[in-house]
């Protein structure tokens, strides 16, 4: 029998983070929702890519929606990615982690939970989901 061909885009989700930097060294972390998957846990502010969209549009547009801020593409640099396998779930993610050196607005976490900033020691130390403890390791691995 013969199958349907998946289209490789169909078989993984891109979602973009941002590792946002303030001055004095500390990094923002986001705290999920209680009531959402992963509640209570630390992130790096993100979500998905639209099929429409290039990631850095993504992440720009994701920072706006989830923090109020407004970030130009010249203080967007890549950092790094996590995945997962895939082969528990109906879909791989892949998250593409991006740092920001700069931003217009003061970031509050508006869509729930909270937002605070954290040496990359006290990052390392939060609760966080699996791919965000890889993207940490790796963002502050050189440290």
């Amino acid at each position: 029998m013969v199958g349907k061909k998946t289209d490789a885009r169909e078989r993984w989700i891109a979602v973009v983070a941002g590792a946002l930097r303030r001055g004095d060294g500390c990094w923002m972390m986001h705290r999920r929702p209680l009531g959402k998957h992963h509640g209570g846990l630390w992130e790096f502010p993100g979500g998905k890519v639209e099929h429409s969209e290039m990631p850095e549009e993504a992440l720009l547009r994701e920072l706006r929606e989830e923090l109020g801020i407004d970030c130009a593409s010249a203080t967007v640099t890549p950092a790094g990615f996590a995945e997962t396998c895939g082969l528990r779930e109906k879909y791989a993610i892949v998250i593409l982690l991006y740092t920001i050196a700069g931003w217009k607005g003061d970031p509050e976490a508006l869509e729930g939970g909270e937002v605070g900033w954290f040496t990359p020691a006290e990052v390392i130390g939060l609760p966080k989901p699996p791919l965000d403890e890889a993207l940490a390791a790796r963002l502050f691995q050189n440290l």
